[in-house]
């Protein structure tokens, strides 16, 4: 594929997937920096595999799997530098169009907290409740995660109440 349609073609399919970048990327790192860091890092790896997408699965489902095992990657990687790192404690600016400052306040403590529990979960049932929190079907779930769609479903299950509790949880630093 020439490489004005690979640029086209990624152009396109960052417009429909920035916010999977984002929400990845979010999972597996605890500052705003390494957030960014790592979305940079799924894009740059997007870039590189595009010439190799052979349009076997969808473009979200090939999308999510290089951004998850990149974020997989870079975690394992970094986890040395960051186990020496504390985080840094600000709320990410969110369109909440409508709400006013207190529900919008309350609305970003709430996603924090998922966010933090989330980052408590074994890293396969972080990707999976990603892939779930961006409504994927089964099928597409388990096409990326390389399980059966009655895995996916008992996978689920099992780690949406895994999170629960985490969300009961008294709120503590990260």
């Amino acid at each position: 594929m020439p490489d004005q349609d690979l640029e086209s073609l990624f152009k396109s399919w960052l417009s429909s997937h920035a916010g999977a970048v984002l929400k990845v990327a979010r999972a597996y790192t605890l500052t705003t920096e390494d957030c960014q860091d790592l979305a940079q890092e799924i894009l740059l790896q997007v870039w590189r595999s595009l010439p190799q997408f052979q349009g076997r699965a969808s473009a979200s489902t090939w999308f999510y799997r290089v951004a998850l095992n990149t974020a997989l990657g870079w975690h394992r990687k970094e986890r040395g530098r960051r186990a020496r790192q504390q985080p840094i404690l600000e709320v990410e600016a969110l369109s909440v169009a409508g709400l006013d400052g207190s529900q919008q306040i309350v609305q970003r403590e709430a996603i924090d907290r998922l966010y933090a529990a989330i980052r408590q979960l074994p890293k396969t049932d972080a990707a999976l409740v990603l892939l779930y929190l961006d409504d994927l079907s089964y099928r597409q779930m388990a096409e990326v995660l390389g399980i059966s769609e009655s895995n996916v479903g008992v996978k689920l299950n099992r780690v949406k109440k895994v999170l629960g509790e985490l969300m009961k949880e008294e709120p503590h630093e990260f």
